[in-house]
């Protein structure tokens, strides 16, 4: 029997209901037309998660002479060549380039619907590489360490474990505050299995996962043997065994059930005409627009998502595994916008990255040289709304400076999680009252809102 990680549960989380979800079929379940009016106020929130730690700093690269220098005298062995990389200047004029991959949705650092936020990461209040060496102020919990760091980018709670995510507890807010009116659908949707992000202390996610069919195999309302046997199962699902393990299965069971029903009686719709690449990161985006196209007819203004891509954890052989990450990632992203904007609502969806931590600045060595667990990072932000330009501060780019919480380029973070999510949040319409609530420690930080997005 397989041994299972800590990581891989918090990734897994509640997928019982997820095979019963929503499938790829989307066309033959009936929906909404993809061209139908959208309520003004809709808008939508789309989280990628990079596992494993992403190396940001071969994602957004100075190219200032004296900064670029400075990256190419350090990463040596995982440098990118200048010439390579897409230019990406900043509205002030300060000059930085994109991974050579990053092709695809290059074009839109020039429309000003891409962003780049700099060295985001988990903190519990503003920190100083002198505070950080000398234990003068408190600091997340197990840093540098793939399950805890996981856990905190999606709960904002660097030094406990509250049980529920930041999106989700925005979904609670939101969902008491009749956003979606009586719809019966969860605000939350993942497409890649369970997602402490999106659990709330009240609302909890719908799952669904690509390529699969909605509801019980073989299901047929024309088919009376099949009728009675979803029936039984349904009643079977009500009965109290007093297990409360088995009784957390039978709901989660029936949750799923329920949101199948949900979805498979959407109306009709046109397929998306936007080709999505055949990666699981593409076939992931590709669900999410279609579920974006049902908006209307499940009742939808506010929707939250979830979507994951794997292997990011590049102690060796980084350069050619990037290549093919970011390749990926570029190409299913680029397909995401260009299908928000078939719908009519790419000024409504926001699309962000998010990964547990960045890597060190100083290449591990050897021939197929990689980088170690690190803390800040840079991210990217996507969509109609984003105000495209370069956020943050660059960190200094020497081993042991100011930003080098050791002697390798673990950058300490100069934005925080709770600053990065708080700026998503009221875009998306959590109220200024309500932010602590999402992030508790957002009152630490002078600056609430980074204004990536309007």
């Amino acid at each position: 029997m397989k041994n299972v990680t800590r990581r891989e549960l918090l990734r897994v989380g509640c997928c019982s209901l997820s095979r019963l979800a929503l499938g790829g079929s989307l066309a033959r379940l009936g929906l909404m037309n993809a061209y139908a009016q959208t309520a003004p106020d809709y808008k939508a929130l789309v989280c990628v998660f990079l596992f494993g730690g992403n190396d940001a700093n071969n994602m957004v690269v100075p190219l200032a002479p004296a900064a670029y220098a400075a990256y190419q005298g350090v990463r040596q062995t995982v440098a990118l060549p200048q010439a390579t990389l897409l230019p990406a200047p900043a509205v002030n004029g300060t000059l930085y380039g994109l991974h050579p991959r990053f092709v695809d949705i290059h074009p839109l650092w020039a429309q000003r619907r891409l962003a780049a936020v700099l060295n985001v990461g988990m903190l519990v209040r503003p920190l100083t590489r002198d505070e950080y060496r000398r234990n003068a102020a408190p600091v997340p919990g197990n840093l540098y360490s793939h399950s805890d760091q996981q856990q905190q980018w999606q709960n904002a709670s660097p030094l406990t474990n509250p049980g529920t995510g930041w999106a989700g507890r925005a979904s609670d807010l939101l969902t008491a505050q009749g956003v979606n009116g009586a719809s019966a659908f969860p605000l939350g949707v993942s497409v890649a299995g369970g997602s402490l992000l999106l659990n709330g202390q009240t609302t909890k996610p719908a799952t669904v996962i690509p390529g699969t069919n909605g509801g019980l195999q073989g299901s047929n309302p024309d088919n009376p043997a099949m009728v009675a046997r979803d029936k039984a199962l349904a009643d079977l699902l009500t009965f109290d065994t007093g297990f409360s393990l088995v009784q957390s299965l039978s709901n989660s069971t029936r949750e799923g059930l329920r949101i199948a029903s949900i979805l498979n009686g959407t109306a009709q719709t046109t397929p998306l005409t936007t080709q999505f690449p055949q990666t699981g990161l593409g076939q992931q985006l590709a669900q999410v627009a279609r579920v974006i196209q049902m908006r209307n007819a499940l009742g939808m203004r506010r929707q939250i998502f979830f979507v994951s891509a794997g292997g990011y954890d590049t102690h060796t052989n980084q350069l050619p595994d990037q290549d093919n990450l970011f390749l990926q990632l570029s190409q299913a992203m680029a397909a995401f916008y260009n299908a928000t904007g078939e719908m009519g609502v790419a000024t409504n969806v926001t699309t962000f990255l998010e990964s547990e931590f960045g890597r060190t600045f100083q290449p591990s060595g050897g021939v197929a040289a990689g980088t170690d667990h690190a803390w800040g990072s840079h991210m990217l932000v996507m969509g109609g709304a984003v105000r495209g330009d370069v956020y943050g501060t660059m960190p200094t780019l020497a081993l042991g400076g100011p930003d080098d919480a050791g002697s390798r380029g673990a950058w300490i973070p100069t934005l925080s999680l709770d600053q990065y999510g708080a700026t998503l949040a009221a875009w998306f319409g959590v109220r200024p009252e309500n932010m602590a609530a999402v992030f508790p420690n957002l009152g630490n930080f002078a600056v609430k809102n980074i204004g990536f997005v309007a």
